[in-house]
């Protein structure tokens, strides 16, 4: 029973890792991208009202934006709208203002679309706010406010402000900034209690990160209150990179007759990942396992899976002492430091990266060609976490590209998971030999 109880205290650490990464990530996401991801996802557009014309557009120019703006987007280098964009643009646009619900991974583009849609809607003549944005956090209220700032940049009569703790106003001082964006709290004490802003002459609202928001706590009920505070007319915007019950049936309570642009799943490909399995009996075996393939694997680059920080930082203490050059990337760190770690791994000068999952969500460097799970994937119960499984193994293969997965297995339990994983896949994994470390290097050559 020891051994049940310290898995639990494994799974209850990921778990709390998961809770306050939730936001890093998605500030990690936006730091380290330098352009937009091509998603491959075919986007699913569900309209409020069936009748009316739904159409994309494949230029900013078909949006008639305001040619100020339209400066400004060109000027931030976006040349033609993401696929996201290409749906989400005009129904924003459109007259009479419509409500949207919409999911979309970070480095899509949303942030510019909304950010796009207030600018639109803003009277720059009335100095009061018109358009209000919530952020789960202040360092995701920032980088918001950047996009603001650079696509306003034409448009010098625009003017925003912070709503975030620490930005100390005047008792009874009206905001004349047409633009506020800041966290839940916040807002909610600038509208009601404050009386900084006139809830009433708001006329776009949009709630960015839902899923981030609702992960911490007050933060749901905040928004709600702000939103009741509303017009009738006001554009409500919603968005968010994924969409468990819990987020969607928030954005329901939050969002009235929305229109709803959803990501398709993508296919589960697997075809370009050679997968293999090494047979060990503890922790040290599979070590000693992962040196003897060391040479191997570090032709490319490679990223190692832990299921806990405390495993990662040690797998990553003992490489270094056997010589090897690695990088780690633990939930410990400020969000700058990973960001400083992946940027190093991407100009490989660490061909190694070990991390947690939590860490490495959404981190897409082309050059890994190799991933080895150190600890196979497994959820809260302890059954195989398929997604998990291919999100990690997914990080190579990519682009047409040949890729190879090595897990390490090192009980019956282990090879009970690795055996489901083969089923859900309909993929066979091979038991790793010396002759198929020839072969990887052929890959990765």
């Amino acid at each position: 029973s020891g051994a049940v109880v310290k898995a639990d205290d494994n799974v209850e650490k990921t778990e709390d890792e998961e809770k306050e990464d939730r936001a890093a990530q998605s500030l990690l996401n936006k730091l380290i991208r330098s352009n937009l991801v091509d998603t491959t996802n075919q986007v699913e557009v569900l309209q409020r009202d069936p009748t009316s014309p739904l159409y994309s557009v494949k230029s900013f120019e078909e949006l008639r934006l305001k040619p100020q703006l339209l400066q400004g987007v060109y000027a931030m280098g976006f040349n033609r709208p993401s696929k996201i964009q290409e749906n989400a643009l005009p129904m924003m646009l459109a007259e009479p203002p419509q409500n949207l619900i919409a999911q979309s991974q970070s480095g899509t583009g949303k942030t510019a679309a909304f950010v796009l849609a207030m600018l639109s809607r803003v009277e720059p003549g009335n100095k009061y706010p018109q358009c209000l944005c919530l952020s789960p956090t202040y360092e995701l209220a920032l980088q918001t406010g950047k996009v603001i700032e650079q696509m306003g940049n034409f448009y010098p009569e625009l003017k925003l402000a912070y709503a975030v703790r620490g930005n100390k106003l005047e008792r009874g001082q009206k905001i004349s900034e047409q633009i506020v964006i800041g966290t839940p709290g916040t807002v909610l004490d600038w509208c009601s209690k404050l009386k900084f802003i006139d809830p009433k002459k708001i006329k776009v609202f949009v709630l960015d990160e839902a899923d981030v928001m609702i992960a911490t706590q007050g933060h749901q009920d905040q928004s709600i209150r702000i939103q009741r505070m509303l017009p009738r007319d006001c554009q409500m915007l919603l968005f968010s990179a994924t969409f468990e019950d819990s987020v969607w049936k928030f954005a329901q309570k939050v969002v009235p007759d929305p229109n709803i642009i959803k990501l398709k799943r993508e296919e589960e490909t697997l075809d370009t990942i050679k997968q293999y399995y090494v047979l060990c009996n503890n922790r040290d075996e599979k070590f000693r396992a992962l040196c003897n393939i060391y040479g191997a694997i570090t032709i490319a680059q490679a990223m190692i899976f832990c299921h806990t920080r405390k495993t990662a930082g040690w797998l990553a203490a003992e490489l270094s002492r056997e010589g090897h050059q690695v990088a780690l990337l633990s939930g410990e760190m400020m969000v700058e430091q990973r960001a400083a770690v992946i940027e190093r791994f991407r100009e490989g000068k660490e061909k190694v990266l070990v991390t947690t999952n939590v860490c490495a969500r959404g981190i897409d460097v082309e050059q890994v060609s190799v991933v080895i799970n150190f600890d196979l994937p497994v959820d809260k119960d302890g059954n195989p976490d398929n997604e998990t499984y291919l999100h990690r193994i997914g990080r190579t293969g990519r682009f047409g590209k040949r890729g190879l997965a090595i897990n390490m297995v090192d009980s019956k339990h282990s090879m009970n998971i690795l055996n489901r994983i083969q089923e859900h896949f309909n993929k066979k994994i091979n038991k790793l030999d010396t002759d198929d470390l020839d072969e990887i290097e052929k890959i990765n050559n």
